[in-house]
């Protein structure tokens, strides 16, 4: 056996085994071994990967391509509507694996994708949502769902930033909302004629907490994601349309959609103030405060950020580009300058002078959150003023 087929037996061993656990896998450099693994933990070498993806390749278009003779999946129109199923468990399986093989060398192959979204398209057609019949299908999504969590959050070059396997998982996760659907459709038809208010409210009730529960767990697949890549701006605009598409779940619930954007804001405040010159984070900051209705959470918000800039010293743009965006979109510059008047003088009456990159002086009107930028250093340098003239700061 060749090395190229022994890096692939490798891999579609580690891969038909996973059982939807969630891997971390990297790339290793070439000095620690071609494959190493601990439990949940793979690391390959670049070469290794690149002979399995050659075997991978090769087997994946043997069997779907028409002219191979071995019968085909998804190369034309008419084979694109044959099932899965109709193959032979061992095709079935090497397609999968050698799938998977493919993404994980390049998560743009749209033809490995789209061959898994058509054998997922077939179980759902092969089934219809009854409670028997359904099982295989939810496997099978949540199968899916695991294997691109673990694309997703793993330290890999592209794959975090990956539109490609972004879309595959927001389509995957429409499906597992399909079948959710159609099977609490099903049982409230059962029950409806013996269920009373009680039960009613209980149902009411246990709807936005599994959705919430849905949105969070997204969120931390999206959250690892632009820890992986900064400034991820496909993580963040993939949550943007899982909340849209959460929202309209809750519509029943008048608060439904605020109240899904209020599960997140701490958490994404926190991973902000942890990641501060990251501005996706930022603006999907923003994004949440806009979905919740106005009171104490935006001043209070915008005020923990304004706190924190003025209390580690932080000059980025893209913390005070949230702050002054902030500002014009909830009114709350009174909320700001109260922060930043401290100290006498701290907030300037005379017009702030900005530079932009070249040096030349810029309007402040043009530059807005230089303006409070500005601000802030007339901050520090007061509080480096009283520091200086503070005998016990200055151990006398």
């Amino acid at each position: 056996m060749s090395t190229s087929d022994n890096a692939f037996q490798e891999l579609a061993r580690i891969f038909s085994t996973r059982n939807n656990r969630i891997f971390e896998i990297e790339i290793l450099p070439p000095a620690l071994g071609p494959l190493l693994q601990d439990e949940c933990s793979i690391g390959i070498t670049k070469k290794y990967l690149v002979q399995a993806f050659v075997v991978a390749r090769h087997i994946f278009y043997e069997y779907t391509n028409p002219t191979s003779g071995r019968g085909s999946l998804s190369a034309t129109a008419q084979d694109e509507k044959e099932s899965a199923a109709q193959h032979s468990d061992k095709t079935l399986s090497d397609l999968l694996t050698s799938s998977e093989i493919i993404l994980l060398f390049d998560c743009e192959h749209l033809t490995a994708c789209n061959w898994r979204r058509r054998r997922l398209e077939d179980l759902k057609r092969r089934h219809d949502l009854s409670p028997d019949g359904r099982e295989p299908l939810v496997q099978a999504l949540e199968t899916e769902l695991t294997l691109m969590t673990t694309y997703l959050c793993s330290p890999l070059h592209r794959h975090t930033k990956s539109p490609t396997l972004f879309q595959h998982r927001l389509w995957v996760l429409n499906q597992m909302l399909h079948v959710r659907s159609a099977e609490a459709i099903a049982t409230r038809s059962l029950t409806a004629q013996s269920a009373s208010r009680g039960t009613q409210s209980e149902r009411i009730s246990r709807e936005p907490e599994s959705t919430v529960d849905l949105l969070r767990s997204e969120f931390t697949v999206v959250l690892r994601a632009g820890e992986l890549h900064p400034r991820n701006y496909y993580a963040f605009s993939y949550m943007r349309q899982v909340y849209s598409i959460l929202s309209g779940v809750m519509n029943e619930a008048r608060e439904g959609p605020s109240l899904l954007a209020e599960s997140l804001i701490d958490l994404m405040l926190n991973w902000c103030l942890a990641h501060p010159s990251d501005i996706s984070g930022w603006m999907f900051m923003l994004y949440l405060l806009e979905a919740v209705p106005k009171g104490d959470l935006h001043p209070n918000a915008v005020h923990k950020v304004v706190r924190y800039a003025l209390d580690v010293g932080w000059e980025g743009e893209s913390l005070w580009t949230f702050i002054d965006l902030s500002i014009r979109a909830f009114d709350l510059e009174r909320t700001v300058e109260g922060t930043l008047r401290t100290f006498s003088g701290s907030i300037p009456t005379a017009p702030v002078v900005c530079y932009d990159v070249t040096g030349k002086e810029t309007p402040a009107s043009q530059s807005h959150w230089k303006t409070w930028l500005a601000m802030a250093r007339t901050y520090w340098a007061g509080h480096a003023k009283v520091a200086s003239n503070d005998p016990q700061m200055n151990g006398n």
